[in-house]
């Protein structure tokens, strides 16, 4: 730096700027120590005379150069005035922002200043700012997009600046939880032969990602969010998933459909029992297929990758939240000593189907499937111990009058209408109703619920249960246990239909059969009675709130007993089941579940998150599509990697490599291009990338080998 007491004359073709530095701002800090800031710009520009006079600055030089100083000057000024000092870093690339747009490299619209004071996170006392144009636009489109692809060389903040914005997502309560997931390539993603938990295995290939949070998140909190779902880290192995058999069930509010058949926009049953819309069908291909069983019977049909919330009762002792396992990690880990591990999460409220009017009182019709006899001849009969329920069966039945025959039988008679005395034919309104549900004259055997009871709103299916229950059911005691339900039945289709009245409801339901060969026979009046038909036994359990009993006697046994125990489902076994061809579908749901066979609660996408596939060039096309059709409501995805980092094996595309083809110019998907210029590590890393790049320029190589050809020199794919 020249300091003079004289002002500089231009010579010819020249210009002359004067800036004057306001008080409040001490020169040093325009200048740096030792007069560091200072010449840097000098260096800049070595055509220009840099002149300073007390809190006098003046430049003489081309007139380019000097209105790109002035400008310099300016912008260091309204980032001094936020408090925010300058360096050597700072001006550097402020210098080379002002000259790419004078330049017409970049359109000017963003200034020095607005990039340097653009502040994202906050933390442990430092400021997380961009530093580089490329890097503000890029956390820009952040803000703007769904999907944004940070393509670059190391060391140009791709990963680090979109974690910041996943932290500021979450404090500010844009998103409920941050995954953050990168391919482990080194490890060829097969990580059981490593020693150690999981978390262990892969925590080298995550480790990045680790330090990034603990830049940005007090380190005693990373553990507890990250215990708590609201943080996850997993390699993108554990992404995939989420898919089922296309013939698979999935409940929606007009009973059970193929998964397969489903369409956007139709509704499914969510695990609030509430219809959800499906906002994406994503077909996944041919998977191997795994048959997940639960200890009660229940099962259903997925993917070896498909993802399951489970937790142990250690987990429940401890008060740990659920975790997240993949099918496949669980085989062969499915007991703990002679119990089983893990436990399954069950619909939080009864499945809420739409109302619909039925010809019989639900009720009513319970007690009747339980100790009615409905032949095509005579009157129906209702055969009873408890006389509380007569009464109840007459008020739910307008126009019937139960009869008594003596001891527990009664007919169930229907009374005289104003209108029997005008020659018209005489109908039992009770025989006409159940005709219609086709229960006319069935056999204990042969019973069952109609549909538009079993498809009904909450209240119906409650209504029905309780009546079978009041009859053909009882409150069963055990020392030091919760009351549970048992049920029996000879009837197979009411036995199905009555386990899918307890599941609705969110309980659980085991059946099991009792054979009727060498059963001791019964007594009625002094005489054996054979049994000729297996009855089934099913043992219930329902949710707090669900009562299971009108009949006084039976349901005050039930709460003197502890009755409201929670029900629970334990995952028993998982099996080979094939290859089939499977889909996922995207819903609506908040924690991204659905109901699936059995009510069984499955996942399907990820809603609410701030997702972030670091590495990404290291994905196969495949895996890039499998990871893109993970995008959930309300949710955001960024995509970082290097292209020119490849580490896939010989003949594999990088899929990053590849989406950039696909889906370039989609709208709400945004790609971000760094470079050299915007490596915020050492200068070498800079110059470094800047060298290898002109050697592939000049060699025709890409990665260190000709382009097109793998390592091996055969061609990629």
């Amino acid at each position: 730096m020249t300091q003079t007491p004289t002002a500089h004359t231009p010579a010819q073709g020249q210009a002359r700027a004067q800036f004057t530095v306001p008080a409040q701002h001490p020169m040093v800090t325009v200048l740096g120590s030792g007069d560091s800031l200072l010449r840097v710009i000098e260096k800049a520009f070595p055509a220009a005379d840099i002149h300073v006079r007390g809190n006098e600055i003046s430049v003489v030089g081309d007139p380019v150069d000097v209105a790109l100083i002035s400008r310099m000057f300016e912008e260091m000024m309204l980032v001094l005035r936020t408090g925010q000092p300058m360096t050597e870093d700072a001006v550097e690339r402020s210098i080379a922002m002002l000259k790419a747009s004078e330049n017409g490299e970049s359109d000017g619209q963003e200034t020095p200043a607005e990039v340097l004071t653009q502040n994202i996170l906050s933390s442990r006392g430092r400021t997380i700012r961009p530093k580089t144009l490329n890097q503000k636009r890029y956390v820009d489109a952040i803000d703007k997009h769904t999907i944004v692809f940070g393509i670059g060389p190391a060391g140009t903040g791709k990963t680090y600046l979109a974690m910041a914005k996943a932290v500021q997502a979450l404090q500010s309560k844009q998103v409920n939880r941050i995954i953050l997931t990168r391919p482990a390539v080194e490890a060829g993603e097969r990580l059981g032969f490593l020693p150690g938990t999981l978390y262990e295995k892969i925590d080298p290939y995550l480790r990045p990602l680790y330090d990034a949070l603990h830049d940005m998140l007090d380190p005693d909190s990373i553990p507890r969010l990250m215990a708590a779902g609201t943080i996850e880290v997993a390699p993108l192995a554990y992404m995939r998933g989420r898919a089922q058999p296309i013939f698979t069930n999935v409940l929606t509010p007009d009973g059970w459909r193929p998964i397969g058949d489903l369409q956007v926009g139709d509704l499914v049953i969510g695990s609030n029992g509430e219809p959800t819309p499906v906002l994406g069908v994503y077909p996944q291909g041919e998977k191997d297929i795994y048959r997940v069983t639960a200890q009660d019977g229940a099962w259903t049909l997925c993917c070896g990758e498909h993802l399951w919330t489970v937790r142990t009762r250690a987990d429940v002792r401890r008060n740990k939240p659920w975790r997240v396992l993949e099918t496949q990690e669980m085989i062969g880990n499915l007991r703990a000593a002679h119990a089983r591990r893990y436990e399954l999460p069950m619909l939080t409220a009864p499945v809420c189907y739409p109302k619909r009017e039925v010809p019989v009182d639900p009720y009513a019709l319970g007690l009747l499937l339980g100790d009615g006899c409905v032949s095509k001849g005579g009157a129906p009969s209702f055969a009873t111990a408890d006389p509380e329920l007569i009464p109840a069966l007459e008020a739910a039945l307008p126009g019937i009058k139960a009869r008594s025959r003596g001891g527990y039988n009664y007919l169930v008679n229907r009374l005289p209408m104003p209108s029997d005395g005008e020659g018209g034919v005489l109908t039992h309104p009770l025989k006409q109703a159940l005709r219609t549900l086709d229960l006319l004259g069935g056999k204990s055997y042969s019973k069952f619920v109609p549909d538009d009871y079993l498809y009904n709103s909450a209240d119906v299916r409650l209504s029905v249960l309780q009546g079978l229950l009041d009859t053909d059911g009882d409150p069963v005691t055990q020392r030091d246990r919760t009351c549970r339900v048992q049920y029996t039945t000879t009837s197979i289709l009411l036995r199905d239909d009555v386990i899918a009245l307890v599941q609705s409801l969110g309980g659980v339901a085991y059946s099991r059969r009792r054979a009727a060969e060498g059963r001791t026979p019964g007594r009625i009046k002094g005489r054996d009675v054979l049994h000729h038909r297996d009855a089934h036994v099913i043992d219930i359990r329902l949710p707090e709130g669900i009562e299971p009993f009108r009949l006084p006697r039976k349901r005050d046994k039930y709460h003197a007993a502890g009755g409201d125990g929670r029900p629970m489902r334990f995952i028993d076994s998982i099996e080979p089941a094939g290859k089939e061809e499977t889909v996922c579908i995207q819903v609506a749901a908040e924690d991204s579940l659905y109901v699936t066979q059995d009510y069984l609660l499955t996942h399907n996408t990820l809603n609410d998150a701030f997702i972030i596939l670091d590495e990404a060039q290291n994905t196969s096309p495949e895996q890039m599509k499998m990871f893109l059709t993970r995008l959930g409501f309300d949710s955001k995805i960024v995509i970082t990697g290097d292209v020119t980092q490849v580490d896939l094996p010989n003949g594999t595309k990088s899929g990053l490599r590849q989406v950039q083809d696909i889906l370039e110019g989609l709208d709400d998907v945004h790609f971000s291009r760094l470079s050299s210029h915007d490596v915020v590590r050492h200068k070498l890393v800079g110059r470094i990338v800047d060298a290898y790049e002109e050697y592939d320029n000049k060699h025709g190589t890409q990665n260190g080998t000709h382009k097109g050809r793998g390592k091996s020199g055969h061609k990629g794919k």
